[in-house]
């Protein structure tokens, strides 16, 4: 029975990645003048902080589902000892307005009415 059981596995993972290819690594290009250099930052950046007014846990696992659900990308940090969710960085700011109007159109269609959301400059651990 072993024998089996071990034989249908290697035939099941023998058929795993059929049809791939396997490309070679890219080189990475050179870094010209205009870019960026790597831990530096080009341009201010910009967070869309999410969440509860009163900072509740459960609010703040409720509202990270949510967030999942609909398909916003976040992270979480912590603030004054205090999980804040954030959505971003974006490059401009442009760009978490946009976002932020889209989170409140979202929101206001679950009805839900207990959640704010703030643009703030991106923070950079340093």
């Amino acid at each position: 029975m072993r024998k089996v059981a071990m034989a249908m596995a290697v035939l099941a993972l023998a058929g795993c990645g059929e049809g791939k290819r396997v490309e070679e690594p890219r080189a990475k290009p050179a870094v010209t003048e205009s870019q960026p250099q790597t831990g530096a930052i080009a341009a201010q950046e910009w967070d869309l902080r999410v969440g509860p007014p009163d900072h509740k846990l459960q609010a703040i696992t409720d509202l990270t589902a949510w967030l999942l659900e609909h398909g916003f990308n976040f992270y979480i940090v912590k603030e004054d000892g205090k999980d804040v969710v954030l959505l971003g960085p974006f490059q401009t700011r442009a760009e978490a307005e946009a976002k932020q109007a889209l989170l409140r159109e979202k929101l206001a269609r679950a009805k839900k009415n207990d959640t704010e959301s703030q643009i703030i400059e991106h923070k950079v651990a340093q």
